[in-house]
């Protein structure tokens, strides 16, 4: 999002407690001050570049980028539609394997793969994606959404779960390099093992036979659009906080999110439940490093969920 590091508290706060008004009023204050205010805004790190200045949208010729990290996309991809009412044209620069979820949302013009260099595209205003709600000075309400905001294509292979009587539920553990204090190790989750539910791994990158496993089926795939057919065979997804989540939440699944204690600034920092996703359920670390109590609340709520003999 689009803001200064000086005022991460008073923003942070802000996007954690809902009060989304208060935040962009935030990043009004700072931006007005900041040396990226003006300049070249298209210099350095990707995820650093604050690449709308204020300019006008209405009627234009827009380009979002995304510079950010897959599960960014997913997020704030749900303000692609309403950005789209405001413009002339909208073409978006995302993850190439992102444009199968981009391309058919309604108001996009184009999708095109992200790489390094200039975008082919023809646009008189440019916005990275998650700069999107501050430009949009979006609401609750906008933010809030009560239905699924991406779609699949028709799907190219066969169902991997299938019908069973036992609770189908997906795992994830690990995490990419940003902020490793978000992984849990594999071997805690083995305490969610019972007759009642079957586990299934969406987890990439796990060598067969690796120690410490939790005992779930292998049903991970690095095809986005797969993962998110096997999302919805699964009755829910218990995750940390990844890509995979925002995969989950913007095609209406279930994901239950385990989050360590200094959580990132998107999820509440002691609430059960998310404005992003209406389905979500969030388990909060109570101590720094420490995962045994979550995995308690986890398997307990899971036990609630299981289907009775």
């Amino acid at each position: 999002m689009s803001h200064v590091r000086g005022s991460d508290g008073d923003w942070v706060s802000a996007m954690r407690a809902g009060q989304f008004e208060q935040a962009w009023v935030v990043t009004d204050r700072d931006l007005a001050s900041c040396r990226w205010a003006s300049g070249d805004k298209h210099v350095g790190p990707r995820h650093l570049q604050r690449i709308w200045r204020g300019e006008e949208l209405r009627n234009r010729k827009v380009l979002v980028r995304c510079y950010h990290g897959l599960g960014d996309t997913i997020q704030f991809a749900r303000f692609l539609a309403p950005l789209a009412e405001r413009v002339r044209t909208l073409t978006v620069w995302c993850q190439p394997e992102l444009i199968p979820l981009i391309e058919p949302i309604e108001g996009v013009g184009r999708a095109i793969p992200l790489h390094d260099g200039t975008p082919d595209a023809d646009f008189e205003v440019d916005i990275e994606i998650m700069e999107i709600p501050h430009a949009l000075r979006a609401s609750r309400d906008l933010i809030e959404l009560r239905k699924p905001y991406l779609t699949l294509p028709p799907r190219q292979g066969s169902e991997c779960i299938g019908r069973q009587r036992a609770l189908a539920v997906g795992l994830v553990w690990e995490v990419g390099n940003w902020d490793k204090r978000r992984a849990i190790p594999a071997r805690l989750l083995k305490g969610l093992r019972c007759d009642e539910i079957q586990l299934y791994s969406l987890q990439l990158n796990i060598a067969p036979g690796a120690p410490d496993q939790p005992g779930a089926k292998d049903i991970s795939t690095p095809d986005i659009v797969e993962l998110g057919y096997r999302l919805r065979e699964l009755d829910l997804l218990i995750s940390v906080d990844t890509m995979v989540v925002h995969l989950a939440g913007a095609l209406g699944c279930e994901p239950w999110v385990m989050l360590h204690r200094d959580c990132d600034w998107r999820w509440p920092a002691h609430a059960g439940t998310s404005v992003w996703y209406p389905r979500a359920r969030l388990f909060h670390q109570r101590q720094s490093g420490d995962w045994a109590h979550v995995i308690e609340a986890v398997g307990s709520a899971l036990a609630e969920r299981a289907p009775r003999s």
